[in-house]
Formats: C-alpha cells, structure tokens, sequence
C-alpha cells in the first residue's frame, strides 16, 4: 500500500497546519475550547469534511494536525454528527451509553459528558442506534475539576436523561469506527509533535558544553520515538483507507474494517502516550511544570486511551481474532 500523501492531500494538511499555526497558539489552546474556537474550526470546513465530499482518510490527515497543537474540543463528536438531522452545533456524547436498568444492574448511578457545558447536542451511541439527549439537561449538570486533562472540562450527571432513537444499528457502528480512527490519527499528531519538541529542546539544552541531544542514550530515545509515530501514521492511514473503501459496500462486510482499526487504536494510542512520556524524560525536570506544554501532551494521551475503546480492549480483541484464525 503505498502511503504517501496526494497532491490534493498535501494541500489539505498545510492548509489546517497553517490555520493551526495561526491560530491555535499554545497560549490559546491553555484557555481552553468555546464558541469562537468552534467558528473557527468549522469556517475552516474541520467538520464538514466528509459532507463536503472527502474521505475518511482525508479528515485522518485533518485531525493529524489538530492533534499536533492539542485543539480542546469534542471534535470527534461534532464531526461525526455533521449533517445529521437535529445534530447543530457543538456536539458531545457518550460512546457507550446504557439505558437506565442497565446502568443500575451495573451498579452505575452517575455519567460524565466531556465538553457538556459547552454542547448544544448530545449524543450516545447504544447498541440500539445513535441517541440524542437533552442537552440542556447535560448543560445544567455541575462540572468537575478532572486532573486527568485540565483542557478538557467534564459534567456529571447522576441520572441518565431521556434520549430519542435517531439512526439505527448501522450508524452507530459506523460512528464507532469513525471515531476510533480520527481519535487516533489526533494522537498521531500528539505523537510526531512529542517528537519534535523533545528533539528541539534537546539540541537547544547544553550539559558539559554540549547539546544533550548528542549523547547516545537520548539519541536512542527520540529514535525510538519517531519510529513509534511512523508506524502509528501508517497504521491510522491504512485503517482510513480500508474505512473509505468497505464503507461503499454492503454493511454485512463492516466487520472487516474492525480489526485494521483496532490495530491503529492500539499503535496510536501507545504512541501518543509513549512519546509524550519520552518528551518528559528529555526535558528532564522542566517537563513536570506547567509553564511547558510537555505535560498537557501526557495529560491528553491518557485521556484520549479512555475513549473509543482503550488500547487494552482493541489489543484483546486483536488477539481473540488470531486465536480463532489459527484455531
């Protein structure tokens, strides 16, 4: 498979690099994700990519750059919900949301919604179909402090409110896989830019007279690290591609798509978290403050292996599939 990018492709990704560049500064980014973000966002034509005609690999390239500078937002969700009827707005939602005597079978009594405050659609995603639900309910929910992610602000609710059944099986099914690919191609981003910035401040960093960067053991880290986020490119790249082409056939084949999205879920979800760690260890002491954006890459490539399915579960699945292979 031949993963470099096309003409039209390379123009998409300088174009959101540049408006990133631009726009979504590092001091920006630390205010965190509101209206104007999302004006910009979706004047840029961030969310209505696929709408507008592209692929699924082309919105991976787009959501690549968004991962580079950490862009706050339920992006995700909002550009998987673009061009659905009733889906206006910001839109957050729940991958996973059960129905209440489930939720009290399970021992559940509360839900937390990212971005919740923010959203003017909310959705879950059942076994049953997509869910939409009030969201000025979610709205009203008070916010917690989450260290996990200071950047991303989270509603509790203690009940989970009514929703309305508004796409069947098969779009939900489809958003998942959607979903698990532009998560993951985020964390690419994250990935290369731990990269970059590790081996930035390496070279600029002197200990006995010389830039840290020359000495083998940091040699070998940020080698180790730009492999990682190769390898977790081109698996995302793949997993778009594939997404792309069974997605025009018949839905009886979806299953097909699974387990080359998996195996990006679980390459990029290590990348992201691997590097940021990496990127920690080179900057030595200085990465543990706030002042450094070292430590916000961490904090979001934990969050992130929360949602859409967590690097653990994607590699359980991946391995219950060769065993019923060779089996």
């Amino acid at each position: 498979m031949n993963f470099d990018l096309s003409a039209d492709q390379e123009d998409l990704r300088d174009g959101i690099r540049a408006l990133c560049a631009g726009r979504f500064t590092s001091e920006r980014v630390r205010l965190g994700f509101d209206q104007e973000m999302h004006k910009e966002l979706s004047d840029a034509g961030v969310f209505s990519l696929r709408t507008d005609g592209f692929s699924w690999a082309d919105s991976s390239i787009a959501f690549q750059e968004l991962g580079r500078v950490l862009v706050p937002g339920p992006l995700v969700w909002t550009h998987l919900a673009n061009g659905a009827a009733g889906c206006e707005g910001i839109v957050t939602g729940v991958e996973s949301w059960p129905d209440q005597s489930e939720a009290v079978a399970n021992g559940e009594h509360r839900v937390m919604v990212e971005f919740g405050a923010q959203a003017d659609t909310v959705l879950g995603l059942s076994s049953e179909g997509v869910v939409c639900f009030d969201a000025e309910a979610v709205r009203r929910a008070p916010q917690i402090d989450w260290p996990l992610d200071p950047l991303t602000p989270v509603s509790v609710l203690d009940e989970f409110p009514a929703g309305e059944l508004f796409l069947g099986p098969d779009a939900a099914a489809q958003w998942r896989l959607g979903g698990a690919v532009l998560t993951s191609a985020y964390q690419v981003g994250m990935a290369q830019a731990c990269v970059e910035i590790a081996t930035s401040y390496a070279l600029a960093r002197d200990q006995f007279d010389r830039p840290i960067g020359s000495f083998q053991a940091i040699k070998h880290l940020l080698a180790d690290m730009a492999v990682r986020a190769e390898v977790a490119r081109a698996a995302v790249d793949a997993a778009a591609v594939t997404l792309d082409d069974l997605l025009t056939q018949d839905s009886a084949i979806l299953s097909e798509v699974v387990r080359p999205v998996a195996g990006a879920r679980v390459l990029a979800g290590e990348a992201a978290l691997a590097n940021a760690k990496g990127s920690l260890q080179v900057h030595g002491g200085m990465g543990f403050t706030w002042e450094m954006d070292v430590h916000l890459y961490l904090k979001r490539a934990w969050m992130l292996n929360t949602v859409f399915g967590t690097p653990t579960q994607h590699a359980d699945f991946l391995a219950a599939t060769l065993t019923t292979t060779s089996g």
